[in-house]
């Protein structure tokens, strides 16, 4: 294996088992912070100090030409997709939430291989995915009627826009190469995202809320540092080195630990089906990487 590959699979973890934890955190954030500006807050923390450390270390800033692309990936990802994953928590559980996004594969994939450079499918790829979501359904079981609950339509239709916006924006940036070190491509992501944040949620009124408890400030902290700079940061630099398809398997894995969190720290059940379900998901991934694997055997990478 090439030690670039290596690198993005120990970032590909990273992301696995950290953003399963962000789920819990953002809920516990926005029980008491309106959600757009607690979700903007964090970007417009994090862009500017990740983008000062990085000139530090001597990192080039994007060309002018490069600017707009990352502003549209940014925009996408971290406006519209986290954004989102914050204003729908306000009435969904965080469990909820993450099993919801575990659909984030298929929006990825589908919506590639409508384009003309995008990757092809194969029937180990299908299967991976469709095995992935029987086990997410599975955690689910007899709760599936959760998701028809008149309380939930809220969060869950902002969620599928925000599942739309991330995968879009994904794709964008897999597509639209940038001549720019991934990591400065993160930091400048964090500052559009975090200004476009910052004004919309000053438009909706929320700004006479903003209120900082001792829970939602430690769960802005954790956000900040494992959710914005170590994680996305290795997301930005994983989308760069492996195929999207096995990339977003990541999606799979996230809720396993979101609910075992909700197990651990909320009390939630936790009984044989996740268990099982858990085993399903993770032989889920395994196919999909066997699938990556074999085209990019087939490419000659």
């Amino acid at each position: 294996m090439k030690k670039e590959n290596l690198k993005a699979y120990i970032a590909w973890t990273a992301i696995c088992i950290i953003w399963g934890t962000t789920y819990l955190a953002i809920r516990v954030g926005v029980k008491d912070m309106p959600p757009l500006l607690f979700a903007g807050l964090r970007w417009i923390i994090a862009g500017p100090i990740f983008l000062f450390f990085l000139k530090l270390r001597g990192f080039q800033l994007p060309r002018r030409e490069d600017l707009k692309h990352i502003a549209v990936v940014g925009l996408l990802l971290l406006g519209v997709g986290n954004g989102l994953v914050a204003f729908s928590e306000q009435w969904l559980p965080s469990g909820l939430t993450a099993l919801l996004i575990t659909t984030m594969p298929f929006w990825i994939v589908g919506i590639e291989s409508f384009l003309p450079n995008g990757s092809s499918l194969n029937i180990q790829i299908i299967s991976g995915l469709i095995l992935g979501l029987a086990g997410v359904g599975f955690i689910l079981g007899v709760d599936l009627k959760i998701l028809f609950n008149s309380s939930y339509l809220s969060g869950i239709a902002a969620l599928m826009i925000g599942v739309l916006g991330w995968s879009t924006g994904t794709i964008y940036s897999k597509h639209i190469k940038v001549k720019v070190h991934p990591l400065m491509n993160a930091a400048v992501q964090m500052c559009f995202a975090g200004f476009a944040l910052i004004i919309i949620s000053g438009l909706l009124g929320e700004y006479p809320r903003f209120y900082f408890t001792r829970d939602s400030f430690l769960a802005f902290l954790y956000l900040l540092v494992f959710g914005a700079f170590i994680a996305y940061g290795a997301y930005i630099y994983v989308i760069d080195h492996l195929p999207i398809s096995f990339v977003s398997t990541y999606a799979y894995i996230n809720p396993v630990i979101a609910l075992y969190l909700g197990w651990l720290i909320l009390g939630e059940n936790l009984d044989a089906n996740l268990i099982i379900a858990s085993l399903v998901i993770l032989i889920a991934v395994y196919i999909v990487k066997k699938g990556t694997n074999k085209q990019i055997k087939i490419r000659g990478v």
